[in-house]
């Protein structure tokens, strides 16, 4: 609407009103779409390679214990077992022992090696350690064998009712023509024979 002013001119009053909100939408509409940029930036999923990146970073295990490998023995022999450990860089190990229950029995506890006859056990190692002036300790527990070798010699060939060895007590050989097996033992008298 055109309004006529006291010398005759026209004001336009409504047209400076419309141009005015139409700068407002612009504005606005400008605004609008920087604050969706910036939350879509924020939202913004980590990388593979950022995920990566972290995972390298782990540290290792200030004290790794590795399993004591199962062994054989001959006859009465015995094998003897010590720690196996591994300390990171900056770790200082100030003990390693093992403690060894067969059963309920306890056959060594905080020993630095044991020696073990054929049979089944369960070894504890123990390890005490320091990260600078910090103390700290681990421990893991395994089963460990101990196997016992069989022997594969040719049996001894003996004669039947001979006397024998107390060296030999208790052991067993082939008779010479027979063929059958005879034991070196006392019998009826107190003498080792081939029986």
């Amino acid at each position: 609407m055109h309004d006529v002013d006291g010398q005759g001119r026209h004001s336009d009053n409504g047209g400076h009103m419309k141009a005015f909100a139409r700068t407002l939408t612009a504005l606005a509409a400008a605004a609008s779409i920087a604050f969706s940029g910036a939350a879509v930036a924020a939202a913004a999923p980590v990388t593979p390679a950022q995920t990566v990146a972290v995972v390298a970073a782990k540290k290792a295990p200030a004290i790794t214990i590795n399993t004591i490998a199962n062994k054989t023995v001959k006859g009465s022999n015995k094998a003897t077992i010590k720690p196996s450990v591994k300390a990171a860089r900056g770790v200082k190990v100030t003990s390693k022992t093992l403690t060894v229950k067969q059963g309920k029995k306890t056959v060594a506890k905080n020993k630095a090696s044991v020696a073990l006859k054929a049979g089944t056990y369960k070894v504890t190692t123990k390890v005490n350690y320091k990260v600078g002036t910090k103390k700290l300790s681990t421990s893991k527990t395994q089963t460990l064998v101990i196997k016992k070798a069989w022997s594969t010699a040719a049996p001894k060939k003996v004669s039947p009712g001979a006397f024998c060895a107390k060296a030999d007590k208790g052991k067993t050989g082939i008779g010479k023509k027979n063929g059958k097996i005879y034991t070196c033992k006392t019998g009826s008298d107190p003498r080792l024979r081939w029986r």
